[in-house]
């Protein structure tokens, strides 16, 4: 499911048209918000069955409940996670998960 979820990201950044680039190497996605050259660290963490999150506004950990992977703190949802940290680094107001027209 995190493997999935990863790959989710990096098809919706390309759908996006956002100028973000990403990496993937060993289990971690890095994305760069190149409007000020900000990353965002996704990573799988099998072991703890979750996925970790690390922004500027701090780390964050995602657990799957309900066919959902959600924050541990916050309760948001995966992709309304990763929009708000994005937006928050420079991405502007675009989303890269936008559900509106689906």
């Amino acid at each position: 499911m995190a493997d999935e979820l990863m790959l989710s990201v990096e098809d919706a950044i390309e759908d996006s048209g956002l100028d973000i680039d990403y990496e993937s190497a060993g289990g971690v996605l890095t994305l760069t918000v190149e409007a000020e050259n900000s990353k965002v660290i996704i990573s799988r963490q099998p072991a703890m069955l979750q996925i970790w999150l690390a922004a500027r506004s701090g780390g964050f950990y995602l657990n799957y409940h309900d066919q959902t992977w959600r924050c541990a703190t916050t309760a948001e949802t995966f992709e309304t996670l990763l929009n708000r940290v994005c937006r928050e680094q420079g991405a502007g107001e675009q989303r890269i998960f936008d559900h509106s027209n689906s």
